[in-house]
């Protein structure tokens, strides 16, 4: 069993930058790929980002390319997703998924383990 624990989010500018953190219990967190998603009201789960066992494949959704980067500590258990030039439309509850099986894609259905998210606001 994985459990995965987010915080960073809060309420922000537009324009100003957030760090989200997630951390995970367990000892092979090192071979989990790891997904960050985010859920904005009245919509569906959407991936927004996914980052290999060892950092070296990422992969991000068109509407967050160049302004956020998903990275992990294995040292620490834990995955991170900077946010820099954030948007309202960024205005969404955030939430970090692990892949046991360390498969490179972004279909929710792909992630066994999820967070209970953290809720990211941006003002215009």
């Amino acid at each position: 069993q994985v459990q995965l624990v987010e915080s960073g989010g809060g309420l922000v500018q537009a324009g100003d930058s957030l760090r989200l953190s997630c951390a995970a219990s367990g000892r092979t967190f090192s071979s989990y790929a790891m997904g960050w998603f985010r859920q904005a009201p009245g919509k569906g789960r959407e991936f927004v980002a996914r980052i290999s066992w060892n950092g070296g494949n990422t992969y991000y959704a068109d509407s967050v390319k160049g302004r956020f980067t998903i990275s992990r500590d294995n040292a620490k258990n834990t995955v991170y997703l900077q946010m820099n030039s954030l948007k309202p439309e960024d205005t969404a509850v955030y939430y970090c998924a692990a892949d046991p099986r360390g498969r490179l894609g972004w279909a929710k259905s792909q992630y066994d383990y999820w967070g209970q998210g953290t809720q990211v606001t941006v003002s215009s």
